[in-house]
């Protein structure tokens, strides 16, 4: 199981999801560029001391994390997918995609992912934080395969 940030925004979200990723003992990829410097204050902040137990591979953009080939299914969280992440078959080598938290990922990005997911909520509302969206996609994968740490 891994997580893949395309093109992250926030830094304090990304250090979020750099601790989650150290905790839950789950590589992580960022797919660049981001929108801010992976130096940055915030992000650190964020991360805090668990940034040392973090795998993480940078990837200079799409096609190199394409080429890398560090999965074998690319799972996309989505508003704009009809499969509800609780109904979907996660599998242990699964690697959950998340977009920028301005714009999702692009046409071309969207169609290279054959799997999507969505986390349904009330129809008011356009979406949750993108951390909170990769804590509750993979707690519910690493829940379906048993990869919780021991």
């Amino acid at each position: 199981m891994r997580l893949a940030l395309y093109q992250p925004d926030i830094p304090q979200n990304t250090g979020t999801m750099m601790r989650l990723c150290a905790c839950m003992n789950v590589p992580m990829d960022i797919i660049e560029p981001c929108g801010f410097a992976l130096s940055d204050k915030n992000l650190k902040r964020a991360g805090m001391d668990y940034l040392e137990h973090l795998d993480l591979t940078r990837h200079m953009n799409w096609q190199q994390f394409c080429a890398a080939e560090t999965t074998k299914r690319i799972v996309l969280l989505t508003t704009r997918a009809e499969t509800r992440f609780t109904d979907f078959a996660f599998q242990a080598e699964d690697t959950l995609l998340l977009g920028r938290e301005s714009a999702g990922v692009p046409e071309d990005v969207q169609a290279a992912c054959a799997h999507r997911v969505i986390i349904p909520m009330t129809p008011a509302v356009r979406s949750v934080n993108v951390a909170v969206a990769a804590a509750m996609v993979l707690s519910e994968a690493l829940r379906q395969t048993g990869l919780f740490p021991a």
